[in-house]
């Protein structure tokens, strides 16, 4: 029935028709799916106009009943689920576990049809809501399937983020990596230091394009989350079985705290009391001071985080650090004598190695990008490899976890195709089939060590994206794709059905359409999605992989 992402085992269809919602269907939450009820009511209830009255278990209507029931053994996966569609009495979805309710919640709504996307019914008053007689079963791949919004270079208000913890669900996609900071601003309200948000959450312009360009947006740009905000988002996503990680990048990428608190620089090296919220992009040599009053102020930072956001793993950044201000500085060299490492690099893992043990103390989990690997990995760190295979090959060999997120196949910044008319063209063209076919497991990898893959995640930085307009058409469709590779049981990537799941985005565009996503057209962008004149920095050929 052209459902994205494919189910992991083949579904089978009867013969028989389908079932018919209508406002006599009662809709039945057996204990345990209560939170799947109010989602389905609240969202299928919107589109169709049926009320969808609640039943109680067991009971049986004139007008069919949909079932929402737990069974740890419906899947080997607690996400896990099954679908029955008997035309004579209804539905019936039973998950492994709460998640698993509700991901076969959000099969049924792509089974109605694209207009089970709509906030309101459209057609006829008398319209009937068909859903094919079949039974499938259904697990996801990974455990960890991610995409991360970066909120520091564009900030994204918070119904956008809510918008897309909803277009993530209807993908089943489960993680929202949340860049929070960077050079550029500092997103999220930390109450011990107002600064933070006072004077690091906006810069006084914009660099239109990437640092080549000589175009200027003379608009003061910020913003920031409150701490209510958070909490809203993270309720928000955990009822749709989404875990929010946040990202607070350090040492590298902070000059937007620097600008807020100048002690936090390399004070002995330049003057940090000049130093702005960064209007421009590229790697950035102002970095963190290796100093005890560095370690503490993130503590402090940490500990507030750490009570909004409940999930297990905290994201540290730990990339793209230049050292030549360590290299420069007495205090950075007498703390490396002082430590007895043996360069800067053994610096930064010390620095790393320092909020591990932190976070672990705290019953949490450090992860950070794939430099977090030199000078020697932290004990209980993960790792997000962005640079290529290589950081996660090295980390999963060395018994550490991995999220796959190389660069070369979903970094969803990177321009779409060779076509001049691409907006803002970065690197080199990954179109919709590039991201289809992406591997997350690497075949070097034994069976063990491959264990450690731990999922995958599709990244977007917004340096260029200055809209959610701009947004959608960088994430969408190839989001719909990274969102199948994550789930699905998929062959190797040479033997993927590609000419399947493009028929199959044929309906899915429908579904998009409804859902009011203003993605890149299969023939290429729309006149108001080109950006003539603002240079990119696109790249020839295919991308190294590496």
């Amino acid at each position: 029935m052209d459902l994205i992402p494919t189910p992991s085992h083949k579904p089978t269809y009867s013969a028989d028709g389908s079932f018919a919602l209508t406002a006599g269907t009662l809709l039945v939450a057996e204990p345990g799916t209560e939170a799947t009820a109010r989602w389905l009511r609240a969202t299928l209830g919107a589109a169709t106009g049926l009320p969808f009255a609640a039943g109680t278990p067991g009971e049986r209507s004139a007008g069919g009943v949909v079932r929402l029931a737990l069974d740890e053994r419906a899947s080997g996966s607690a996400e896990g689920y099954r679908i029955t569609v008997d035309p004579a009495s209804g539905v019936r979805i039973i998950g492994a576990g709460p998640a698993g309710v509700f991901w076969g919640a959000q099969t049924l709504r792509q089974l109605l049809g694209p207009d089970a996307f709509r906030r309101a019914p459209v057609g006829a008053p008398d319209r009937s809501w068909q859903v094919p007689a079949c039974h499938l079963q259904d697990a996801p791949r990974f455990g960890w399937r991610g995409f991360m919004l970066d909120v520091a270079r564009h900030f994204m208000p918070k119904d956008v983020v809510l918008r897309y913890v909803d277009l993530m669900a209807a993908h089943k996609l489960n993680v929202l990596h949340l860049h929070l900071t960077d050079d550029q601003g500092w997103r999220v309200e930390i109450k011990r230091y107002p600064r933070l948000t006072e004077v690091g959450a906006w810069r006084e312009r914009t660099k239109v394009g990437l640092r080549e360009s000589p175009l200027w947006d003379e608009r003061p740009h910020g913003g920031y989350y409150t701490q209510d905000d958070i909490r809203e988002i993270v309720a928000y996503a955990a009822e749709r079985h989404i875990t929010v990680v946040p990202e607070v990048d350090i040492p590298g990428h902070s000059q937007a705290a620097i600008a807020a608190y100048p002690e936090l620089g390399n004070t002995d090296v330049i003057d940090t009391t000049t130093l702005p919220v960064l209007p421009s992009w590229g790697v950035n040599p102002n970095v963190l001071a290796p100093t005890d009053n560095t370690l503490r102020f993130y503590e402090n930072v940490f500990a507030e985080l750490l009570e909004l956001f409940p999930g297990t793993f905290f994201h540290v950044g730990g990339d793209e650090c230049p050292k030549e201000q360590w290299r420069e500085s007495p205090t950075a060299q007498a703390r490396i004598k002082e430590l007895g490492l043996a360069d800067e690099d053994e610096l930064q893992s010390w620095l790393i190695r320092h909020f591990d043990k932190w976070l672990s103390e705290r019953g949490r989990r450090l992860i950070g990008w794939d430099e977090i690997l030199e000078g020697g990995l932290a004990e209980g760190a993960a790792v997000s490899s962005w640079r290529g295979y290589g950081g996660g090959i090295a980390a999963a060999r060395a018994g550490h976890d991995v999220v796959m997120c190389p660069q070369s196949h979903v970094y969803l910044d990177w321009r779409q195709s060779e076509s001049p008319d691409e907006p803002v063209p970065i690197a080199h063209a990954r179109g919709l089939e590039d991201v289809y076919r992406f591997e997350p497991v690497p075949p070097e990898l034994t069976e063990e060590e491959a264990a450690h893959v731990i999922g995958a995640q599709a990244n977007i930085w917004t340096e260029v994206m200055d809209s959610v307009r701009v947004l959608d058409y960088m994430a969408f469709p190839r989001l719909a794709a990274f969102a199948e590779v994550a789930w699905s049981a998929l062959p190797e990537p040479a033997a993927r059905d590609w000419p399947d799941f493009e028929r199959r985005m044929t309906a899915h565009y429908a579904r998009l359409d409804a859902l009011g996503v203003e993605y890149r057209p299969a023939g290429g962008p729309l006149p108001w999605q080109r950006r003539p004149g603002v240079l990119g920095r696109p790249k020839e050929g295919p991308p190294p992989i590496v």
